[in-house]
Order: C-alpha cells, then sequence, then structure tokens
C-alpha cells in the first residue's frame, strides 16, 4: 500500500480538520451529504437515521484534540439525538450506538444509549425473533432490513441478559431471512405479507452495495462479544462472514465496490469500502487464522480510501472530503458525494489504526 503510515497520518488530520469546519457550517442541524464540488452539505433539523454518525465524529475529533470545547460540542449534539429514542425505527441502533460509543465513559451519553437500549428491548418481538423496522421514517412497518441490524447487536447486548438473547436473536433471524436462499443471494430488505410470510423487496436491490457491508459489520460485532456467538453459532457467523466478503461486489482490481453490483460501470460507493473496512478492522480482533489477513484487507481498504477517494490541497475542493459515496444510485440521490456515515466509517477506521479508540468498544 503506497499511501503508508504518514499518508494515513494526514489522511486523518484532514478528516478531523472537516469535521471542524462542518461542525461551524451546519450548527445545531445535522450534514447528511455534501456537493461534490464546492463541500456544502445537505442537512437535517433532526438527524433522520445518520444523526448518530454526525454526533460520532463530533466525539472522534474530541478524542482526537483532547479539546474541552470539542468535548462539549460532542455531548450538546448527542443529547439532540434524545427524541429518537421513542421512535419507532430499528435505525435506533445506528443512531444510538454509533452517535454514543465514540465517547468512552461519557455520563450523559452512557446513560442515554441505556434508555435507547431499553426502548430497542421493548421493541423487540419475540414472536417474529426481531426488531421490526418500524414506520417513523415512513413506509411499511413489518421489514426486515440489513441496516437495522448493525448497531442494534452490541446496542441491545448493553441491555443485560435479555438484551443480549434478543440481540442474537435478531441477528440471526436477519440472517435466515437475508442470507438464508438456497444457493445463498443477499435479500437486503423482506416484507411480511400475512400467509405469503416474508417476501423480498425490490429497493434496495441485492447488489446494494452497503447490504454486505452491513451485515458484516454486525456480524463481526456479535463474534467480538462471546454470550452473543454462544448463543447462535459461532461456526455460522464466521460462515456468514466469509460468504459476504467473497460476494462483497469489490472489482477484481479495485477495493470500492460498485453501489449496484448490477451498474459495475456506475457509480461507486466510498461509504461502503469503509463500512467494510471497519467490519473487517473488528474481524481482525477475532482470534483465529484470518486475522492478520483481515487487519491487512482493513488498512489497505483504508489506504485507498486516502489515497484515491479524500480531497486535498489543490484539488479545488475542501480537503478531507470523502468522495464517491452513494446515497442512492436507482433514485439518482446524491451517487458521487461526500456522505456523514462515510466519513465517520473511515474517520473510526483510521482512529483505530492511531490508537485514539478501542475498535472492539464502538
Amino acid at each position: 500500500m503506497s499511501t503508508g503510515a504518514t499518508g494515513l497520518d494526514h489522511a486523518f488530520a484532514a478528516v478531523m480538520e472537516r469535521v471542524a469546519v462542518t461542525a461551524g457550517a451546519v450548527g445545531t442541524r445535522f450534514p447528511l451529504y455534501a456537493d461534490p464540488q464546492d463541500g456544502r452539505w445537505t442537512t437535517t433539523g433532526r438527524g433522520s437515521w445518520t444523526g448518530g454518525f454526525w454526533a460520532g465524529l463530533l466525539w472522534l475529533r474530541a478524542r482526537y484534540t483532547g479539546d474541552g470545547a470539542d468535548r462539549r460540542a460532542a455531548a450538546a449534539c448527542t443529547a439532540r439525538l434524545a427524541p429518537w429514542v421513542r421512535a419507532d425505527t430499528a435505525t435506533r441502533g445506528l443512531i444510538f450506538w454509533y452517535g454514543t460509543a465514540p465517547a468512552g465513559d461519557d455520563t450523559e451519553a452512557t446513560a442515554l444509549r441505556d434508555r435507547a437500549a431499553a426502548a430497542v428491548l421493548s421493541a423487540h418481538d419475540g414472536e417474529l425473533g426481531l426488531v421490526p423496522w418500524g414506520d417513523a421514517l415512513g413506509g411499511p412497518r413489518m421489514l426486515a432490513r440489513v441496516d437495522g441490524v448493525p448497531g442494534t447487536v452490541p446496542l441491545l447486548t448493553g441491555a443485560g441478559p435479555h438484551g443480549a438473547a434478543a440481540a442474537a436473536a435478531h441477528l440471526h433471524r436477519h440472517l435466515d431471512l437475508c442470507l438464508g436462499a438456497n444457493p445463498p443471494v443477499l435479500r437486503p430488505a423482506l416484507r411480511l405479507d400475512g400467509a405469503a410470510g416474508w417476501q423480498p423487496c425490490a429497493d434496495p436491490p441485492p447488489g446494494w452495495s452497503r447490504g454486505r457491508a452491513w451485515l458484516l459489520l454486525a456480524v463481526a460485532d456479535a463474534l467480538l462479544r462471546p454470550d452473543l456467538a454462544a448463543a447462535g453459532s459461532t461456526a455460522r457467523l464466521h460462515e456468514a462472514a466469509e460468504l459476504l466478503l467473497e460476494q462483497g461486489g469489490f472489482p477484481p482490481c479495485g477495493l470500492v465496490p460498485a453501489a449496484d453490483e448490477a451498474r459495475p460501470h456506475g457509480p461507486l460507493d466510498t461509504s461502503a469500502a469503509a463500512i467494510t473496512a471497519v467490519a473487517l478492522l473488528k474481524l481482525a480482533r477475532v482470534p483465529g487464522p484470518r486475522a492478520a489477513q483481515s487487519a491487512y484487507r482493513a488498512e489497505t481498504i483504508l489506504g485507498r480510501l486516502a489515497e484515491s477517494h479524500l480531497s486535498g490541497p489543490g484539488s479545488g475542493r475542501p480537503p478531507g472530503m470523502l468522495l464517491h459515496g452513494c446515497y442512492d444510485a436507482a433514485k439518482g440521490l446524491a451517487v458521487r458525494h461526500e456522505l456523514v456515515w462515510g466519513d465517520f466509517f473511515l474517520a473510526l477506521g483510521l482512529a483505530a489504526l492511531h490508537g485514539v479508540v478501542d475498535i472492539t468498544r464502538v
């Protein structure tokens, strides 16, 4: 990897500076995606499903700088996530795990995470074996979606023995539904349709880049938690990780997948690559013969993102933007943009390599 340690140092510094610039630009709103030319953000008032990633980025910057003002800014942003505790959405896993875990032992962030974990546990449907997708973001409630699994697994684990059991059930039920076809084909979303049972949805499509990345991240988190692995089948989790990596949509000569495998010459999705890199860093902490390979692959992906997709001085753009993220290829929405969750997972991976965070705890 040509980027090297010095290149990753510069990349981490640039991403952290980009967080500071973004904070000044968005105020109390939440950034969602930024124009690839001028870096101006499209924002949301309440944060939507991505709000936790912005809070998490602010916490990563606070840990990077050690500055009290940065810590206060992160804490204030995290507090603004509180209305989502009672929202009917499985994305509370994304919102509250990634919005609070980077805060470490911050008392208020921990309390908010505990409240969210209890609320998500109360939404777990024991008969279905999962937390339904919910209707807070619009659309049908009774969905099983892969992006409702990451974050939810470690969040529920914090809710005691019942939470751990629900986390294991939630993950394994999604593996049943989303990887249960024969031969295995990823089905990112399914709808419960009365007597017909769970039926695959057309959107997002089977070749959706983040589908595999999100599910791999959830599997990696489960493998790092022996109580969750024991509640199901550790071997099955390893098999799922291997399958997701083998069918990850990465081109033979590249490290960044197409946003939709059915459109190999269409937009890329750097955010999927960043999520995958973090999942691999976690898998590298799981004892076994593939640990070293996972670590190497994660660092290689992060190096490629830093070298080829991060804006730098002289580019005509604000430095530190992770470009070529794709929000929604089918709708043509933000298809070559900077995405707040792409920034977060790139920053998290770089923070782990630099010893700023323990990747097993975030």
